[in-house]
């Protein structure tokens, strides 16, 4: 797949409707681009779609995009004014009964869709980059990158001013219990706020 030179995100979105660089769109319902505003300062980057995201063709639609929002209203950042994309632009499961269960994508999968996600970073060229969850971090930093050890820190990178690493929405909504899971969603919005403050 020849990836547009200098296009812009909605060149980008059109394009990769037809990308075939690795066997997830054989399973899946459509690729899922990133979606915001074109000149939006901060930009979200996440694993891969969900189930819902796959079916409606949109990022962070699923629980784990309302929990975002949420979060975002919390923080004082607008979700219309941010771009919200995913390292992986197509859904990776496995069936279980009638449900559709998300899979981890591998390292080939990654490679596969950095390209995308460079051409985004180089169309949105955002003033801050959020990596939800340590997938998506590794995409920058490496596979030896632990979210666990550098959450919610600006860390130094060439693809922005300020960029970040934490958890994904869903490792929230995954938490064992109703006492640690709001501590988490604490601790994701003070990382939100740090980021608002950022950027103001």
């Amino acid at each position: 797949m020849l990836i547009p030179h200098e296009a812009s995100l909605a060149e980008l979105q059109e394009t990769a409707k037809n990308c075939k660089a690795c066997d997830l769109w054989k399973k899946a319902t459509q690729t899922v681009f990133g979606e915001g505003m074109p000149n939006a300062k901060i930009m979200f980057i996440g694993e891969q779609p969900g189930d819902q995201e796959d079916l409606q063709g949109k990022p962070f639609v699923g629980p784990a995009g309302k929990l975002l929002d949420s979060t975002l209203v919390e923080a004082g950042i607008d979700r219309k004014e941010v771009y919200v994309t995913n390292a992986v632009k197509h859904f990776k499961w496995e069936p279980r009964g009638k449900r559709r269960i998300h899979r981890k994508s591998n390292a080939a999968e990654i490679a596969a869709c950095r390209p995308w996600l460079d051409a985004e970073i180089a169309a949105l060229q955002p003033k801050v980059i959020v990596y939800l969850g340590a997938t998506a971090a590794q995409t920058l930093f490496g596979r030896n990158f632990r979210v666990t050890l550098h959450r919610g820190e600006f860390l130094k990178s060439p693809l922005a001013a300020f960029v970040m690493a934490t958890v994904h929405p869903s490792s929230i909504l995954r938490a064992p219990d109703e006492e640690t899971r709001h501590e988490e969603a604490k601790q994701f919005i003070a990382e939100l706020k740090k980021i608002s403050r950022a950027i103001s």
